[in-house]
């Protein structure tokens, strides 16, 4: 390595929602207690960003600055210009289309290294927009996926074998250490959703598989904590299904921890994932998990031993899984064991810093 720090610049969308941008928030905190790397986070800024979360990075020290984001081609010019002014030698550009208006800068400004970090399985990939990402791989050191199902759907779209690895996602651990310490026994009988609002999420078949539940007797609380476009329309079905005296939309939430280590069921509805950060979070605070049988999804969770997997759109396969957990409240205390031991050994922060850490450090030597 050089005398100074090897300087990395984290390129991703400031819209502050999705896993990508905690992922690279959380390797740019990990970065600066490491002497020899230098970060900055770049975010390219979003209309309807809340300024409060870009302001609180600032205020805790964090280096991190916007671009904007008026055009993909201004995007470019400002991210060219900042990677200039930052000279990084390692440019990493987090999800899609980031990834794309990301290593165009790092070109226009010779960084030595470009790293691409796909986070999901099901991108809005146009044919001209897939031909871009495919020549900006001859230009790339590495591939990322946030799982081995995102690495394998790399694979499957044409992406060369040598370059695609799998760095699985990593949570901070820290706010689940005591979970142990809120029985499952004791818990209430509440099923949390944690997500935002979006057509990636599928609250809808969960909201019929809990309607199921209640037709059936089962009377317990439905949470929704998350925001998004979509929630207005979730809150019509509800009323739709009669549901809503058992719903609760918490819209934003700053006590997740505390809320999934007070509940016993935790659930990702979805219809397609990377490596579902909310779902590890669920399984650290000792929560029994039920998730949607999709890629990126399969590797966390194993089936009828660590949770319980759904097809996907199937409400009455929720809806079973659901009582399951309900009716035999011994062997869903077990699988949540069997969940936070995985979450704890296989998925923290720590291991995902590091592991990102050795490929910055090995491209270089």
């Amino acid at each position: 390595m050089s005398q100074r720090p090897l300087r990395v610049l984290h390129f991703v969308t400031g819209g502050f929602s999705g896993g990508a941008t905690q992922v690279a928030i959380a390797l740019v905190k990990a970065a600066q207690a490491d002497a020899n790397i230098e970060p900055l986070l770049v975010l390219r800024k979003k209309r309807r960003a809340d300024p409060a979360k870009f302001q609180a990075l600032v205020d805790a020290g964090v280096p991190v600055t916007q671009v904007n984001n008026v055009t993909h081609i201004s995007a470019i010019i400002a991210l060219a210009a900042e990677c200039r002014r930052f000279r990084p030698d390692v440019l990493v550009a987090h999800g899609f289309s980031e990834h794309l208006w990301g290593r165009y800068a790092g070109l226009l400004a010779r960084v030595p290294t470009l790293v691409h970090v796909e986070h999901n399985t099901r991108e809005r990939y146009t044919w001209w927009r897939l031909q871009q990402a495919k020549w900006l791989t001859r230009y790339t050191k590495k591939l990322v996926g946030c799982s081995e199902g995102v690495r394998l759907r790399l694979l499957e779209m044409g992406f060369p074998s040598d370059k695609c690895i799998a760095i699985p996602n990593g949570i901070n651990l820290q706010p689940f250490s005591d979970a142990q310490a809120y029985p499952y026994h004791q818990r209430a009988d509440n099923i949390v959703m944690v997500s935002r609002f979006s057509k990636q999420k599928d609250h809808a078949t969960l909201l019929k598989a809990h309607a199921q539940l209640l037709a059936a007797g089962y009377l317990v609380k439905l949470t929704f904590a998350g925001q998004g476009k979509l929630m207005g329309n979730m809150q019509q079905l509800s009323e739709q299904l009669g549901t809503t005296e058992w719903v609760d939309f918490l819209g934003f939430c700053d006590h997740v921890p505390e809320l999934l280590k007070q509940s016993k069921i935790a659930v990702l509805c979805t219809h397609y994932e990377g490596m579902p950060l909310s779902l590890l979070e669920g399984m650290a605070a000792g929560c029994s998990v039920v998730a949607s049988d999709v890629p990126g999804v399969r590797e966390v969770l194993i089936d009828g031993s660590t949770g319980l997997l759904c097809g996907e759109n199937d409400s009455d396969a929720w809806f079973t899984a659901l009582r399951q957990l309900l009716d035999q409240p011994e062997q869903a205390s077990t699988m949540a064991a069997a969940a936070r031991q995985r979450a704890l050994q296989e998925h923290s922060k720590e291991l995902m810093n590091e592991r990102y850490r050795q490929l910055f450090i090995n491209q270089l030597s």
